[in-house]
């Protein structure tokens, strides 16, 4: 299958708190390359931050991006586009993601809380995406004009350092939805663990050169589809003493471009 000219690097990465309390890292994260009824190539990116309190969030993270994996690689099977995803679509998908995890713990004789977790998801076609999400983290997106903007803001419960969780019952009513009928060229999804890097919370705005500085060696990748090299290089930096003396959450970023190589040598000049 082509890489529909996509070049992504992708990592999560343990906080620091998390391995001086010798847990595991609760984030998780998918990238997959579906086609839809056209043969047009469609990504699919997602970013899942599991729940420091809940005892099984790893599992329930991962559960999470594999349910909508599925979600859109069935609904693509089906004949449709991503024109095609609508609000009730995407809480369709949010019930699946629920009923995954809700199997996972009866299994386990658990309950849902203990496998809580964020959903960032991205579904990116030739003309369009969608956009969904549930919690804290963000997703941004180059704008036509080549600014960097964000999605959605990161979701805040009442209390500091809250949020919402896939996992509730209100879930899919605080779902956030935006289908954005234009082409999306390049697009980075974050977890919150590195919130405070990238985005400015005063004025509600996007930390642009961090941006272009992480997209540079993307953009020049010869890869097609996730290069792993860059990924590794991405988790190690990710893990690195720079970022962690600013955060010592779990950490995941995807980065994702297909701009073209003739835009990209003149937006460099």
């Amino acid at each position: 299958m082509s890489s529909g000219g996509w070049r992504i690097a992708a990592a999560s990465s343990i906080g620091s708190s998390h391995v001086k309390q010798g847990t595991v890292c609760q984030d998780s994260h998918a990238c997959q390359l579906l086609t839809d009824r056209d043969r047009s190539s469609v990504m699919v990116l997602v970013v899942s931050d599991g729940a420091g309190s809940a005892t099984l969030a790893d599992e329930g993270s991962a559960l999470a991006c594999r349910a909508i994996a599925e979600a859109a690689e069935g609904f693509l099977a089906r004949g449709a586009r991503v024109s095609d995803i609508s609000h009730d679509e995407a809480r369709s998908w949010i019930g699946m993601v629920q009923e995954a995890i809700s199997l996972r713990a009866t299994e386990a004789e658990a309950t849902p809380r203990d496998y809580a977790c964020t959903l960032l998801v991205a579904v990116i076609g030739e003309d369009g995406a969608a956009f969904l999400q549930i919690g804290d983290g963000a997703m941004v997106a180059a704008d036509e004009g080549g600014e960097w903007a964000w999605v959605h803001w990161p979701q805040r419960g009442v209390y500091a350092n809250s949020t919402f969780f896939v996992t509730e019952s209100g879930a899919a009513d605080r779902m956030a939805f935006d289908r954005v009928p234009r082409k999306i060229d390049e697009v980075a999804l974050f977890t919150d663990g590195i919130e405070s890097l990238v985005l400015h919370y005063a004025t509600k705005s996007v930390h642009a050169p961090f941006f272009e500085k992480m997209f540079g060696p993307v953009r020049s990748s010869t890869a097609q589809g996730l290069d792993v090299a860059l990924s590794s290089g991405l988790e190690r930096y990710l893990s690195s003493a720079a970022v962690c003396e600013r955060t010592d959450d779990d950490k995941t970023l995807i980065l994702a471009t297909r701009a073209p190589a003739e835009r990209l040598a003149e937006t460099s000049k």
